[in-house]
């Protein structure tokens, strides 16, 4: 009996190192790459980031518009509700009232279609780069023979050795010179983002 004991556990370490060795993975060798600075830097990226400034300084001018009109309009029916001392407003302050709320919605809506407008254009100029980006790095990567690339901005320590960045940001200026500053096509956008 102590033999076959015996006998089974010389067979069954036998068998470990094989089956530990299957299941090791190769030592990593790691890139860093800054995409904080990428995003700075990059042709694209710059134009792209003053366009769309640009699409959000006129939104927010609009919406001070908008809210001008409807302070014009709202302190005269103010004063006209308030002369009224609680009593019922007759049928055309009714109506003053009625076509306020109506200019009031209208106002919400069409700055709510510009926040959706301008937010989808932000996520197909980050959808394009992205993509582009995430290429070159793995590309960049490869001819380096990294196995995993990282952000620098994740990393408390990377050598210079390792940071992959300038060769990343040559390309994706090569390759991307501009992107397309308009919203997702629509065949690319979530229902909330399509509303």
């Amino acid at each position: 009996m102590k033999t076959k004991l015996l006998l089974a556990a010389v067979t069954a370490s036998a068998f470990v190192p094989a089956a530990a060795q299957a299941q090791r993975i190769p030592a990593a060798v790691v890139a860093v790459v800054d995409t904080d600075r990428i995003g700075r830097e990059c042709t694209a990226c710059r134009a792209a980031a003053t366009q769309l400034q640009s699409q959000e300084t006129t939104l927010r001018s609009r919406a001070a518009t908008l809210q001008q009109q409807l302070q014009t309009a709202r302190t005269p029916l103010e004063r006209s509700v308030s002369a009224l001392n609680g009593k019922q407003p007759d049928a055309a302050l009714q109506q003053r009232v009625t076509a306020y709320q109506t200019q009031e919605r209208t106002a919400q809506q069409e700055l709510s279609t510009g926040q959706q407008r301008l937010a989808s254009t932000q996520a197909n100029v980050n959808q394009q780069i992205g993509a582009r980006l995430n290429t070159i790095v793995a590309s960049v990567s490869a001819s380096r023979g990294a196995t995993v690339t990282v952000a620098r901005g994740d990393v408390m320590f990377a050598s210079p050795s390792v940071d992959i960045t300038n060769e990343v940001l040559a390309q994706l200026n090569q390759q991307l010179p501009a992107v397309s500053v308009t919203p997702l096509p629509q065949s690319q956008q979530t229902p909330q983002q399509g509303r």
